[in-house]
């Protein structure tokens, strides 16, 4: 029987007075035509630089990208002001952890190596401050899901992922946008129901004593207290709208609207 990827990082995080702990998902840069990408990108830029000086730590939780793959000496052409503003935060000294989405699977040393941020394959568990935190992208959580756990495993193969490097960039960047689309498509199509949805994993941690649940990948955002804990999940950055999580020991965990 398939199962979810998960690789748990057990995670310690002070958050000193005055400071917060940063959560984005599913912002899908590349996707849509370049003027209305564009402008996602700058949201994001402005919304970066405006907690800049305020979060001690920060949450990619997957899909950043609409598509990333990391080749061997080239990276995929775009949004340099996004890798950039990343970089410097990590020479602040703001650490930046970031969790493999389904479309941003692709990751190899890139981020790592050049920028400095540690790319996990699955899910994070974290204490920050007195709250304990299951972190997840959110794909494959669903009990009918098992038909994309599969193709996961295929595609985040090294065996898959070599042949792939193997096609000039041009044509693997489209021939995987195209299927980043579909995936996109199928997500927000998708029926996740009452009784096998995101929502339901979540109460599923929070019964096991986790405090918040932070998800991302279903394209809709949701804040809702189950039992004693939080269920939080981002929405996405396609919309007018973009959400992103902000968590201190004095506020507790928020969800609020991106800067334009």
């Amino acid at each position: 029987m398939l199962s979810p990827v998960v690789s748990i990082k057990n995670l310690i995080l002070e958050v000193p007075e005055g400071k917060d702990v940063t959560f984005i998902s599913d912002v899908h840069l590349g996707f849509g035509d370049r003027d209305t990408d564009r402008r996602r990108e700058r949201t994001l830029i402005q919304t970066l630089s405006g907690i800049r000086n305020t979060t001690c730590h920060l949450f990619i939780v997957g899909d950043l990208f609409d598509f990333w793959f990391d080749y061997k000496t080239t990276i995929p052409k775009g949004h340099v002001r996004t890798l950039a503003i990343l970089h410097d935060f990590i020479d602040a000294g703001i650490p930046i952890t970031y969790l493999m989405g389904n479309h941003d699977f692709g990751h190899w040393k890139y981020f790592q190596e050049e920028i400095g941020i540690k790319v996990e394959v699955g899910d994070v568990d974290a204490l920050i401050g007195d709250k304990r935190f299951y972190i997840s992208h959110g794909d494959g959580k669903a009990i009918n899901d098992k038909g994309y756990l599969l193709l996961r495993s295929i595609l985040r193969s090294r065996v898959s992922q070599s042949v792939f490097r193997f096609l000039h960039p041009d044509l693997g960047i489209r021939l995987a946008s195209h299927t980043s689309k579909s995936s996109r498509d199928f997500t927000a199509s998708k029926d996740y129901g009452t009784t096998d949805g995101l929502r339901d994993f979540a109460l599923s941690k929070l019964s096991e004593g986790y405090d918040v649940v932070v998800m991302g990948h279903r394209h809709q955002a949701a804040y809702e207290h189950i039992n004693h804990g939080l269920y939080v999940n981002l929405g996405d950055w396609l919309g007018s709208s973009p959400m992103l999580g902000r968590f201190t020991p004095r506020e507790g965990m928020q969800l609020i609207f991106a800067s334009h």
